[in-house]
């Protein structure tokens, strides 16, 4: 039994090791690369289009295999972890991903592209929950501020990838910008195979002793699981209106990709900032916190002109992704004893699930209710995250004071 990579200096107060340091690092590596790979199926959905003379129902069918795969392979990527170690199935699956974009560029149709897209997403299931439970392991009670860099660097990833593709594709046949993709996630592969520390699986001792809550427990975690899939519900469902909503204000389409751009930047300063926070505020003052404003900045999104919602779509990406790093954060400590890497896979199969059906059910409610009474349901679903934090509350352990 290993206590965290936490050591106390000349005050008393504990502070990251080297090793806890390595294992961030390379996690948030790890975490970019594979948020980036499974944007960049966004850039090569036209690219495919044309090559392979695709509908839109096929097209669809590519991101779901991807995605699909990625979701429903989170507990088999934990359960493997316990046999054969973290560091080894994560350097495999990066190199498993980084594979599946290589046999991408050498598809000659939809069906070699869907295999592809398979083995990719088979090898990005493992890093969600296997690096973030790494952070976990490497920073004991004080990982939820990593834990927001972590999530943090995923945003970076999703941001860069998909640029950097773009900009290839534009100079080189994309089946070659595929080759330098896959030389990237070969790199990070090794990075992780030559330099992750390997860590325990057990919760450590001190994070046990810590608690003292002896309910940390499945009700508990449920509670927890239950805000993060509408948490992610709430977020997809304002993204898919969003465009519409700007389009009916009469925002030109360049400025449309300006105004998401907004969006996304304030979204990834949320993971990042709201890590923090929830080390001051606690969990449910966070959670409070950030669905309240998610609700009023939809709300404020929806009834001003045109000139007040872009100052506010900022504010409405922070507050819509602020949210899920708290969450993160909280998974170790309602995970029962050795079992954090299960928790994690349980918790992202959820919330990735969410995002891909909640955009379908929004849609529904669009058809049928109008988009400014579908845009209201995603504030309420943010306000009904509320008793759900307040019921969680109590099966909290007491916020970890500052050093």
């Amino acid at each position: 039994m290993t206590t965290p990579s936490l050591a106390p200096d000349s005050t008393g107060r504990q502070h990251a090791t080297p090793k806890a340091n390595r294992v961030l690092w390379l996690s948030c590596t790890a975490h970019a690369l594979h948020d980036g790979y499974t944007d960049l199926i966004y850039v090569l959905l036209p690219v495919w289009q044309t090559e392979f003379s695709l509908t839109y129902g096929a097209l669809a069918m590519l991101r779901a295999v991807y995605g699909g795969t990625m979701a429903c392979l989170q507990l088999s990527a934990g359960r493997l972890s316990q046999r054969i170690g973290r560091r080894t199935v994560l350097a495999l699956g990066t190199l498993l991903a980084a594979l599946g974009y290589a046999a991408a560029s050498l598809s000659g149709g939809l069906l070699g592209v869907c295999v592809a897209l398979a083995v990719a997403g088979c090898g990005s299931s493992t890093q969600h929950p296997l690096a973030s439970s790494a952070v976990s392991h490497a920073y004991g009670p004080r990982a939820r501020g990593p834990l927001g860099i972590y999530n943090f660097a995923g945003d970076l990833g999703k941001a860069a990838l998909p640029a950097a593709l773009s900009f290839l594709v534009a100079g080189m046949p994309w089946r070659h910008a595929l080759w330098v993709v896959t030389a990237l996630g070969v790199l990070v592969a090794a990075s992780i195979a030559l330099f992750l520390p390997s860590l325990p699986h057990d919760t450590p001792k001190v994070q046990r002793q810590k608690r003292e809550v002896p309910d940390a427990s499945s009700r508990g975690f449920q509670l927890l699981l239950a805000i993060g899939v509408l948490d992610t519900a709430v977020r997809m469902g304002m993204l898919t209106f969003l465009p519409f909503l700007l389009q009916a204000k009469g925002i030109s389409p360049p400025m449309l990709g300006t105004a998401l751009a907004m969006v996304f930047i304030g979204g990834a300063a949320g993971k990042f900032v709201c890590g923090w926070l929830g080390e001051r505020l606690g969990v449910t003052g966070t959670v409070l916190v950030t669905e309240g404003g998610t609700a009023a900045c939809i709300v404020a999104v929806l009834l001003c002109p045109l000139g007040p919602a872009l100052v506010l779509l900022p504010l409405l990406g922070l507050m819509l992704n602020g949210t899920s790093s708290v969450l993160y954060g909280t998974v170790p400590d309602l995970a029962r004893p050795g079992s954090i890497e299960r928790a994690f896979a349980v918790f992202y199969t959820g919330t990735i699930a969410s995002g891909a059906l909640s955009p379908i059910v929004y849609g529904f409610l669009g058809d049928y209710m109008g988009i400014q009474t579908a845009t209201v349901t995603t504030a309420l679903t943010a306000l009904a995250i509320v008793p759900l934090a307040l019921a969680l509350h109590p099966r909290l352990a007491p916020a970890t004071p500052r050093g």
